[in-house]
């Protein structure tokens, strides 16, 4: 039996990846902090918690033992961006030297400033990260509508060798050599997805919307250049094409928490116990640009409202404000 890969994390997103997998002849483990979570999908074989409706096939195996991942070469990180450390971390004295990690979250470390291959980098030193990363939601994949996203890897052959283990006639990967730019676009455009999202639920109009998703670009674009993402793949999926999704649609949970916010909800309410990983990156994504000199004024007042610093009225204003400038 050849080795299984490993899904960390039972999310939507994760669940979705472990059946495409599955669904190529792949023995997958879906791995879940939780006991009972892991028990549910076993008895039901279901997410019911996170991707409703669902069938997992039949070679998924629900586990929350983390030392069951010892025989896989090949693991998807589908934990939140902010997880990643503490789950690579309790998986590394089980993890064979040389296994791939295609990470699938999206976000920077707050506090450390870490991108997430750099993560993997340092809990995981014979590990070698991958990224996948575009405009895609769970429901879409798992539903077999038409997806295209981007797998980065440091080579090219390695690319090929992962996108065949996801590839099929509906999910369609694009392959790069580009870790960092991929990565940049997906940690970047969950920020601003939120302005977008309270712009939208402030009732701006479609126009604001509009303008906050272009300067967002290039917000991002600038951003990206700083530490050295090639223009072609922040101009590709998981740049632009992942900003326009995520910066225009209730479906996605950064621009549902801020258009939240923009209806007048609190923090804690417009969250709704859901995830919204561009609250926990916006502070690490401006601190990391202002070592680099990089502006990013939407980031900012991103970062602002979030930690409850600025009013939405008073970000609004400090953004009209601005002196006119080119757009450049």
């Amino acid at each position: 039996m050849s080795a299984p890969i490993v899904v960390l994390g039972a999310g939507a997103f994760g669940t979705a990846l472990a059946n495409l997998a599955a669904r190529n002849g792949a023995h997958v483990i879906l791995w879940a902090r939780d006991a009972g979570h892991v028990e549910d999908m076993r008895r039901t074989r279901e997410n019911a918690r996170r991707l409703p409706g669902v069938k997992l096939a039949e070679t998924i195996e629900p586990n929350a033992n983390i030392a069951r991942v010892g025989d896989a070469k090949i693991f998807l990180a589908a934990t939140p961006a902010q997880a990643l450390r503490d789950v690579a971390r309790a998986a590394a004295p089980f993890v064979r030297n040389g296994a791939d990690w295609l990470i699938c979250a999206k976000g920077v470390e707050r506090g450390t400033h870490a991108f997430l291959s750099d993560v993997v980098a340092t809990e995981l030193p014979g590990g070698v990260a991958s990224i996948l990363s575009g405009p895609s939601f769970a429901e879409d994949i798992a539903a077999g509508l038409p997806t295209a996203i981007t797998l980065a890897s440091p080579d090219v052959e390695r690319a090929e060798r992962l996108g065949r283990l996801l590839d099929s006639p509906t999910f369609r990967l694009y392959r790069s050599t580009d870790v960092r730019g991929a990565e940049i676009g997906g940690a970047a455009k969950n920020v601003l997805a939120i302005a977008c999202g309270i712009a939208a639920g402030r009732k701006l109009g479609a126009s604001a919307v509009a303008a906050l998703t272009a300067r967002g670009f290039a917000e991002l674009s600038r951003f990206g250049r700083a530490f050295g993402a090639r223009p072609e793949t922040l101009m590709g999926l998981s740049g632009l094409g992942d900003l326009v999704l995520t910066c225009s649609s209730l479906q996605s949970r950064n621009f549902a928490f801020g258009h939240a916010l923009g209806r007048g909800l609190g923090l804690s309410e417009a969250a709704g116990g859901k995830l919204a990983e561009g609250a926990f990156t916006a502070r690490a994504l401006v601190e990391l640009a202002a070592e680099r000199n990089v502006e990013m004024p939407i980031s900012a007042v991103v970062d602002a409202i979030v930690s409850d610093q600025m009013s939405i009225d008073a970000a609004i204003e400090s953004l009209l404000m601005r002196p006119k400038k080119s757009e450049v």
